[in-house]
């Protein structure tokens, strides 16, 4: 195992089966809409927004959004990416009617991926969780690009601890979380962000909604 598998391990370590259970309640019910200041109901619009019927989700947490959003197709292509096994396996039973696909893949490094490419790409609340600042791990942007149709949207959430409004349990949580390597965001900024997306992606946009920025860019 290399060294930035290990340290994506660590940002991911916390999601674990038992974890995976109470996430939709604790972060999506609750620390969302009182701490982040980022109500769920926003995050999974933008997922309605964007979501085409050919859909690649990377750091897929519970497959809450892949559930509840809303497929122009009735039978879409969706696969799951992440280095975590318990999240993948806990996504892929929650959306198994779907048939995903999954690929157990470590997104800081180039991605090997037999298989067509994507016209959407989700990224929800993961820059937040891997090592580096944000000009150094938006590097996964590159990896995605390379996997993704002409005209593809690749879209997603984070939490900066810069350019946004942060209130004091937002900033007293956020400092807890890089503690325990749960976060690594320290050094993330909006305008990094809006760098990072504006050096690969001409179309991009940025909404803020509290500590959050909601992203989407177009190839």
């Amino acid at each position: 195992m290399n060294i930035s598998d290990e340290q994506v391990r660590a940002g991911q370590a916390v999601y674990t089966k038992r974890s995976l259970r109470l996430y939709d309640l604790v972060v999506l019910g609750l620390t969302n809409r009182l701490v982040w200041k980022c109500p769920t109901p926003g995050l999974l619009a933008h997922y309605n927004r964007h979501v085409s019927a050919n859909h690649l989700d990377v750091g897929v947490g519970t497959g809450y959004f892949l559930e509840r959003c809303r497929f122009p197709s009735d039978a879409p292509r969706i696969a799951l990416l992440d280095i975590n096994r318990s999240s993948l396996a806990f996504a892929a039973a929650r959306i198994a009617q779907r048939t995903p696909e999954k690929y157990l893949r470590n997104v800081l490094e180039p991605l090997s991926i037999d298989a067509a490419n994507f016209d959407s790409v989700g990224l929800n609340y993961l820059l937040h969780c891997l090592p580096g600042a944000i000009g150094s791990k938006s590097v996964v942007l590159d990896h995605l690009k390379a996997h993704m149709n002409p005209g593809a949207v690749l879209f997603g959430s984070t939490l900066l601890q810069g350019g946004v409004s942060r209130g004091w349990a937002a900033r007293r949580l956020m400092a807890f979380y890089n503690g325990k390597g749960i976060f690594c965001n320290r050094d993330d900024h909006l305008q990094g962000l809006e760098q990072a997306l504006a050096q690969r992606f001409p179309d991009h946009s940025i909404q803020v909604a509290g500590c959050a920025a909601l992203f989407s860019a177009r190839l």
